[in-house]
């Protein structure tokens, strides 16, 4: 019997989820209601934060964001180009001007670039947690205090992880630093999912409360406490706002996802390490992630860095031999100025971050999610090892001397 195609993904769904969507159901409250506020809850408590607010997605979170913070027209953002398209779009989307700094070698916005874009302008900066390993931000935190600067952080991919022993969202309790909001994602792919989702948390009281109202059209109280009481009809819209909130259903989903997250990240944990252990006889082919001392990776990707001198062959090919060997594989990402819809804006312009463009062409997302087996790991990690050996330039030349 032909081994199994692996996936890139694969989300992890117990009976847990089942039953809480099931009851869910079956309490005829199917938006959002009493199971979305103990998710917001719930939430607030794992990542340390006073204030979380469920949304439909970590886009709508960041939008919220910038529209309750009222940056908009004549403001510069300084974010990555390593990233998801929402995280421009959503600058773009409140008028703002999107600016590109470059970033480190390990894919995070590098703060001395994002120092060198700062401008009389500038007004937030959007640091992204690539993979789950997070940014810099002491460094970050310090040149935003020093400008008068918002800090907005795309957590799309770090749900669990910590920055110097504390959950993203928490800020740094230490030194007092702490983002204006944190946007986190709950998609099919995340570590924590919704299906749909996200969550956006703050430290601000008065920012939560401006960012709840925008996000039910404006209106100034919840549908679910307006309608527990007999008569409590009456509501007022008090600013023009979106449709941005997260369903009942979808919390249903979250929250035993939410209670089990350190099991499932101490499984993603496990399979970086046993990829890391695995890959290290072809280190002089590739470049593995790591895990800094201070920080904890959430493990939401892990991506590999192509040794390009060395290998006959580039990052396109390997991946076309991965899918051949039945093994999915990804990218992450192209790189916001290769987008066409960005061509028109300067400030996102690919000779503001040469690093990532360099980056890009190495960089290949292996498959890794609580329920891979360990066979699949292996088989993973197997595969990749043969395609990179047959793709050594010594054994083409040695192959050739052969001849």
């Amino acid at each position: 019997m032909s081994e199994e195609y692996i996936p890139f993904h694969k989300p992890s769904i117990g009976q847990s989820e089942v039953d809480e969507v099931v009851e869910t159901l079956r309490s005829g409250w199917l938006t959002t209601g009493p199971r979305t506020a103990q998710f917001e809850r719930e939430f607030r408590e794992y990542v340390q934060s006073p204030c979380a607010l469920a949304v439909n997605s970590c886009t709508s979170g960041l939008h919220l964001a910038f529209a309750a913070l009222g940056v908009g027209p004549g403001d510069e953002v300084i974010t990555t180009p390593l990233t998801f398209c929402a995280t421009v779009n959503t600058i773009l989307q409140v008028g703002a001007t999107p600016i590109l700094a470059d970033v480190r070698s390990d894919g995070n916005i590098d703060p001395r670039s994002v120092q060198e874009r700062t401008t009389d302008r500038t007004r937030a900066i959007v640091p992204v947690h690539l993979a789950g390993l997070p940014c810099d931000m002491d460094a970050i935190w310090r040149q935003a205090q020093s400008h008068g600067m918002y800090v907005v952080e795309d957590a799309a991919h770090a749900i669990g992880a910590k920055y110097r022993g504390v959950p993203i969202g928490a800020g740094d309790p230490i030194s007092k630093h702490f983002s204006d909001a944190v946007a986190f994602s709950f998609y099919a792919t995340k570590c924590l999912t919704t299906g749909e989702g996200g969550m956006v948390t703050t430290h601000d009281p008065a920012l939560a409360r401006r960012m709840k109202t925008l996000c039910l059209h404006g209106i100034n109280a919840d549908a679910w406490n307006r309608y527990a009481e007999e008569g409590s009809w009456y509501y007022e819209v008090t600013a023009c706002g979106f449709k941005y909130n997260l369903s009942d259903l979808q919390a249903a989903l979250g929250l035993p996802q939410l209670r089990r997250q350190e099991t499932l990240l101490e499984k993603r944990a496990w399979i970086a390490r046993a990829y890391t252990d695995a890959l290290s006889e072809v280190e002089d082919l590739v470049e593995l992630p790591h895990e800094e001392t201070e920080s904890r990776h959430a493990w939401h990707l892990y991506i590999i860095k192509l040794k390009l001198d060395a290998l006959s062959a580039g990052r396109n090919e390997v991946v076309r031999r991965l899918r051949e060997l039945k093994v999915g594989a990804s990218v992450h990402f192209i790189p916001i100025p290769l987008h066409p819809a960005y061509a028109a804006h300067p400030g996102l312009s690919a000779d503001h971050c040469p690093k990532a463009m360099q980056l890009y062409r190495r960089l290949i997302s292996l498959p890794i999610y609580p329920d891979m087996t360990s066979e699949q790991v292996h088989r993973v990690a197997d595969a990749l090892k043969s395609i990179l050996k047959s793709l050594h330039k010594q054994v083409a030349v040695s192959a050739m001397v052969g001849r």
